[in-house]
């Protein structure tokens, strides 16, 4: 049967694909904008006739129906990451947390400890040689279609299709529903004064030639604004975003320097604009690879001069970031953050970056305290921190001793903050 009529008989409408769902499955959803909005939407209808359903993913970036606590016995969504779409859910616990650093996420699906029964994603269209591209989320994705039972793809004209290992072959699709909505798309977050003078500091430490990996957030994105005048940068990342589109577009980002990959930008999912979209699609200059791949410490680190950028919510005067969560209450989720961290210590010249403002809720609390708050969830150790970035400056804590950490933490808080925290250090011995 040729590839068009395999694609002819595996077409239906989202309703017939939820049949493909059994009780008791655990459906696999990529990243963000991955996620298939024709198929979530008819799971959400015909939940309660289902039972003991989860639907796992890292980051949620719409509502769903079925995303409710008067239906979690019938379909529950499992985080693999909180966003503002599931945070509340997850603070209340009637949505599930399953905590584990990025790069891993397909090793627990190949190894079934994380279940994968059936996958649903968005997709590009079909090519000629019978593949489509999970280019938004390739991520833990692909390792699921290798498992799961039944693999449904949404097909939208609006997907690109990526170079790298992101393919699916429709010998190997379930069912194929149809929609023509345009993909999801995500602004750049909103850049304060605070954000920009963190980003400065940043910005001057990064050397041409570098290659970079920028999370989310308004403080990397405000690095990445301050990175146009830089040459020869590269890209291996998690997210592909606007910011470092706008970087291609300048010129800075050339890639040609990167001693891995070199002339590729690299990452395992997008989340952005239709004009970042547009530019992913067949691109011979951008590959989409799983997360094991993009952020493998090992891997990612055959990078030289690999600059890594990430936010955390609060930090102790060791170095110890709790990145997602607010004492025991759950925020967001471990991500890549010590992925990467990992990676730029191990790169040649490489730097990882933890960046935060020194405050919190118009300058009454501190993120830099003495001791992580109980129950804090940390996402980066002690032993792996590097860079320290507040808008008072930069603390490097890599190979200092306690008492040096807590010298150089303190001069980065906030001035109204000092005093307190020097008390503090010298109540634990750090001073």
């Amino acid at each position: 049967m040729s590839f068009k009529n395999q694609y002819q008989s595996k077409l239906g409408s989202a309703d017939d694909a939820i049949s493909h769902v059994k009780n008791g499955d655990f459906i696999i959803v990529p990243t963000g904008v991955g996620e298939p909005p024709a198929l979530l939407t008819a799971l959400s209808e015909q939940r309660r006739r289902l039972r003991d359903v989860k639907v796992g993913q890292i980051l949620a970036v719409r509502k769903f129906g079925y995303i409710d606590p008067e239906t979690v016995e019938h379909v529950r969504h499992v985080a693999f990451f909180f966003g503002a779409s599931t945070r509340a859910g997850g603070q209340a616990g009637w949505i599930d947390f399953i905590p584990s650093y990025f790069s891993e996420m397909p090793s627990l699906i190949e190894r079934g400890q994380i279940p994968a029964d059936v996958v649903f994603s968005i997709a590009s269209p079909m090519d000629q040689h019978g593949y489509f591209a999970l280019s938004l989320g390739a991520d833990y994705t692909m390792a699921a279609v290798a498992k799961a039972r039944a693999v449904v793809l949404e097909v939208n004209p609006n997907v690109p299709y990526a170079n790298g290992n992101c393919h699916v072959h429709i010998s190997q699709v379930a069912a194929l529903v149809e929609s023509t909505e345009p993909v999801m798309e995500v602004g750049l977050p909103k850049i304060g004064p605070v954000q920009v003078a963190i980003g400065k500091y940043v910005a001057d430490m990064i050397d041409d030639g570098s290659t970079l990996q920028i999370g989310y957030g308004g403080i990397p994105d405000a690095v990445v604004m301050q990175l146009a005048h830089k040459h020869d940068l590269g890209v291996h990342t998690e997210m592909i975003g606007d910011g470092i589109l706008t970087l291609v577009e300048s010129g800075a980002i050339t890639n040609r320097k990167k001693s891995y990959l070199p002339g590729k930008t690299v990452a395992t999912f997008a989340l952005g604009s239709k004009k970042l979209y547009q530019f992913m699609d067949r691109n011979p200059a951008l590959e989409i690879h799983p997360v094991d791949f993009t952020n493998d410490p090992y891997l990612a680190a055959k990078n030289d001069k690999l600059m890594a950028i990430n936010a955390t919510l609060q930090i102790d005067l060791l170095g110890q970031c709790g990145s997602e969560s607010l004492g025991h209450v759950p925020y967001s989720g471990t991500g890549g953050q010590a992925d990467f961290v990992r990676a730029a210590n191990r790169s040649r010249g490489g730097k990882a970056f933890i960046v935060l403002p020194s405050t919190a809720q118009n300058d009454r609390l501190t993120r830099i305290v003495p001791t992580l708050a109980p129950g804090t969830h940390m996402s980066t150790s002690k032993n792996d921190i590097n860079y320290v970035v507040t808008e008072y400056g930069v603390a490097q804590l890599r190979g200092k001793s306690a008492k040096q950490r807590a010298q150089e933490m303190i001069a980065i808080a906030h001035p109204d903050f000092r005093g307190e925290l020097t008390e503090a250090a010298k109540k634990m011995q750090l001073l």
